[in-house]
């Protein structure tokens, strides 16, 4: 089908969002780059391969003349922006991808459709399928992200054949993929399903999500599925596979030996001196169990109260959809939770919980990570969840504890190397707390070992190469096996 095997030459990666933030500053508009869990595990691509990012700048451009100095100031980082009005991004992000389709990803009930997010959602595919298909020589590798593009592979395909070009099409998907009755909650999931499979290459973060996945095009849509990792629908033959996503743990390694987050370690070390620190680090989202997590540590001080002045739990709730109903309510039941943890166990030495509601810098999130005892992470689903990969990057000198959900991605693969536990069970959590702060160190080193192995194994730079690799020869013939 002629298309490129050299990555470096000619890639697209296409999300929602650039990872970049615009603010238009004394008349001009400046660009930098943002954080997110994209950002994190693309970081490592970059080391290796040239390729150019198109997505949503994340401001409405109306005039002509401030898109062309938008697009200017995005060219620096090799950046192409698809400019969006308010009012349809809102209803496409707000709308359909986080009202009704996170939702179902992420094995939520109770969720009501409404069909005009999804004229949206349609519509807002359909512009970026357009735009990236102006752009696309023959030969390009498309790489495209998350739930919020599910149908941009075949509208993009369209597009393509009709302007005579021939592209190598991938996509992944950073959530989980539920079983099949979760799936048949949602009335376009068809047409989500159809999307996808225009791609020629999908890939999951575990084997469980891309089963679903398989198992719902089987049922849904009556596609052949008789051979391991591959689906045959409309005589197209589509490769699944599951790629183990990461971060680069150099990054943390680098900043770890910095003298500012050695002057912080140090500081944060003394004022916690003689008392065993917890840190938690999520972004602030229902599925990832901060109301589970909190009470769960209430019922660990209630069940070991002779720890009160002994142990401190420092939660690091990071904003997120804050123009959203269902996330500002969550913020208001956190902080009320909170406040009652403290008023139930605080002495005249302090409390035994430290809530922030807002983004922490880098450095100081590695200096957090480096004093903690333990990391506890209570998602109730997850794709995967880095930070237990960022939390593992920071620990080579203590040896620190991993207490994770068996519901986050992550405990797929880290399971022998933490102590596991089931968010929705207090008890449970209080048990594997407990248990992670007096493990003796000769098991602590072991655990540490076995994740630090698999962190540093498993980096952002390999997954990215890995796919590309994959999406490359694959496509290097219709036919090629998967």
């Amino acid at each position: 089908m002629g298309y490129s095997t050299d990555a470096k030459r000619n890639l697209i990666i296409v999300s929602n969002r650039l990872p970049l933030s615009v603010k238009r500053v004394d008349g001009a508009f400046e660009s930098s780059l943002s954080s997110g869990g994209l950002v994190t595990a693309l970081s490592g691509l970059t080391k290796s391969t040239q390729f150019r990012w198109f997505g949503w700048p994340g401001i409405e451009v109306k005039e002509l003349q401030d898109q062309k100095e938008v697009l200017k100031s995005l060219e620096q980082h090799n950046a192409s922006p698809i400019f969006l009005d308010s009012d349809l991004a809102h209803e496409h992000y707000n709308g359909f991808s986080n009202r009704i389709l996170w939702p179902i990803l992420h094995y939520q009930s109770g969720v009501l459709y409404d069909d005009t997010p999804w004229q949206a959602y349609k519509r807002v595919n359909e512009l970026f399928a357009d735009a990236i298909a102006d752009a696309a020589e023959s030969g390009t590798l498309i790489w495209v992200h998350d739930y919020h593009l599910m149908l941009l592979p075949e509208l993009l395909r369209k597009r393509l054949q009709d302007r005579g070009k021939a592209c190598a099409i991938g996509f992944s998907l950073h959530t989980p993929f539920p079983a099949g009755d979760f799936w048949r909650n949602l009335p376009v999931r068809k047409h989500l399903i159809e999307g996808l499979l225009s791609s020629d290459l999908i890939g999951f973060h575990t084997d469980e999500y891309k089963q679903n996945f398989i198992d719902t095009c089987a049922s849904l849509l009556g596609a052949g599925t008789q051979i391991p990792n591959q689906i045959q629908y409309k005589n197209r033959l589509v490769c699944t596979d599951k790629f183990i996503v990461g971060i680069d743990p150099q990054k943390f390694a680098d900043t770890l030996k910095t003298p500012e987050v050695q002057d912080r370690i140090k500081t944060l070390k003394e004022r916690y001196k003689g008392m065993k620190v917890i840190v938690g680090v999520d972004r602030l989202d229902y599925i990832k169990g901060l109301t589970q997590k909190l009470k769960g540590f209430d019922s660990f001080l209630e069940d070991h109260p002779e720890l009160r002045t002994k142990v401190v739990l420092i939660q690091v709730a990071v904003p997120s959809r804050e123009d959203v109903k269902e996330y500002q309510e969550l913020e208001t039941e956190l902080c009320t939770i909170a406040g009652k943890i403290n008023g139930k166990h605080a002495t005249p030495e302090g409390t035994p919980l430290l809530y922030m509601h807002r983004s922490v810098p880098f450095t100081e999130l590695t200096a957090l990570y480096s004093v903690a005892d333990a990391c506890l992470l209570t998602s109730t689903r997850d794709g995967m969840n880095l930070v237990s990969f960022e939390y593992v990057a920071c620990q080579e000198q203590n040896h620190g504890v991993l207490v994770l959900s068996e519901f986050a991605g992550a405990a797929t693969f880290m399971r022998d190397g933490s102590i596991p536990f089931h968010p929705a069970n207090t008890t449970e959590m209080s048990e594997a707390l407990f248990a992670a702060l007096n493990l003796d160190d000769k098991e602590r080193q072991r655990k540490f070992e076995f994740l630090w192995d698999f962190v540093t194994k498993n980096t952002s730079a390999k997954w990215g190469s890995t796919f590309i690799e994959k999406l490359s020869r694959r496509c290097s013939h219709s036919s090629a096996p998967c």
